[in-house]
């Protein structure tokens, strides 16, 4: 029993001393590691606000039909480049060509009972049509023959009877006179009631026509012939593509650096070696206070119309801001558990993992808005082998072309 339980020691006093050699043997001490550094450079640089953003129409409408019909002819089709005024659509005008000649008929009937002749002329004067003339004519001879009559019986040569039918008929003519005046005014105002019912009639008819209001492409075509639309049945989408709306989301720090006629740099993916201009000429009043953001619209000319709303495109604005910036190269950053760090190399070769904020990027370069001071130098190579405390030795070659810069 004895001897079982000193074999079992000296087994693991053999093990325990296997395992305190292991480690040394395994890891040599390879030094320092080498790495490669940057200067911290502060510089006067302008401000930029750089966004992606989308394209939009100058323009973009919706044409409707305005009245009834069936479609006899469509003029224009998808892609199709149409001029203000152009036809677009024609609905059949035969009913409303009938109407039209049924209003003018009505309208000449009652202009000549007023003894005009053309649809601009008007009454100057209510007492010059004929009915009022052909009352004020009876009139008149119904008072001369009741003057007559009534001297007649002052004579003592006509007859109490004469002169009361003399005074009747004047009395009846003063009255039809007051009629005729009543219904005159009555014929005016319905000559005007006809001639805005014809007018309508015209427009209706203008309508069967429905045109493009203004130059533009067709975006999509909504009807086709021998369809029959009522109205406000779209027919046409249009839209104006030059010039092309950038509308784009501004972080609502950099509202004092955004001012309507500040030219905008535009790139897009479908033009990978272009640079399209673009000047502000609309800021929205108001920030969205979800995103923090407010829009910021750029028109861009589009002659050629090679850009299509509904694209992405990239915009940079420089702006009348100038700040002294630290920068140090994009390399130099890493993402690590959710924040940014650099590896600053402090003297005696030993580094400084530090947590820093980030501003804009500047080319190969970015701001560093905290974290760093001018005068330090960060390491840009070897990244992934490097925390606070580690050992780096400095390529002198690399040291010395940062300090000539």
């Amino acid at each position: 029993m004895d001897l079982r339980i000193g074999i079992m020691v000296a087994a693991v006093a053999a093990l325990s001393a296997c395992n305190r050699q292991g480690p040394a043997m395994a890891r040599p001490d390879s030094g320092p590691v080498k790495v490669k550094v940057a200067p911290v450079v502060v510089r006067q640089l302008q401000r930029e606000v750089a966004s992606v953003g989308t394209l939009f129409p100058y323009e973009e409408v919706t044409i409707s039909s305005e009245i009834e019909g069936p479609v006899v002819e469509v003029a224009a089709d998808l892609g199709d480049r149409v001029s203000p005024k152009q036809v677009l659509v024609r609905v059949s005008d035969e009913e409303q060509k009938y109407l039209v000649a049924q209003n003018e008929a009505q309208l000449r009937q009652s202009l000549e009972r007023l003894g005009l002749k053309s649809e601009k002329d008007r009454v100057k004067d209510i007492k010059e049509t004929p009915d009022v003339r052909r009352a004020q004519a009876d009139l008149f001879d119904a008072e001369q023959r009741y003057k007559r009559v009534r001297q007649l019986v002052e004579q003592q040569i006509g007859s109490r009877q004469d002169l009361d039918g003399a005074m009747a008929r004047r009395d009846a003519m003063k009255a039809s006179y007051d009629t005729t005046i009543n219904q005159t005014l009555n014929l005016i105002q319905e000559v005007e009631r006809t001639r805005a019912v014809l007018d309508l009639q015209r427009k209706k008819l203008r309508d069967t026509n429905i045109t493009a209001p203004f130059g533009a492409l067709v975006k999509e075509r909504l009807v086709n012939v021998g369809q029959y639309v009522r109205a406000n049945t779209p027919v046409f989408t249009l839209v104006k593509t030059d010039p092309i709306r950038m509308r784009i989301e501004v972080p609502e720090r950099m509202a004092p650096w955004i001012k309507n006629g500040q030219m905008s740099e535009v790139t897009l993916e479908a033009f990978p070696n272009r640079v399209f201009q673009g000047r502000i000429w609309r800021i929205s009043p108001t920030v969205d206070q979800s995103k923090r953001t407010f829009v910021v619209e750029a028109l861009i000319e589009n002659p050629a119309g090679e850009l299509k709303p509904g694209s992405y495109a990239t915009s940079r604005i420089r702006t009348d801001k100038f700040d002294r910036i630290r920068l140090i190269p994009v390399r130099a950053i890493t993402y690590v558990f959710g924040a940014n760090k650099a590896y600053i190399v402090k003297d005696g070769g030993v580094i400084d993992a530090r947590e820093v904020k980030l501003g804009d990027r500047f080319g190969d370069d970015v701001e560093i808005a905290d974290g760093i001071e001018e005068g330090e130098h960060v390491a840009v190579t070897q990244l992934n082998r490097l925390d606070t405390g580690t050992k780096v030795a400095v390529d002198l070659a690399e040291r010395r072309a940062s300090k000539n810069d």
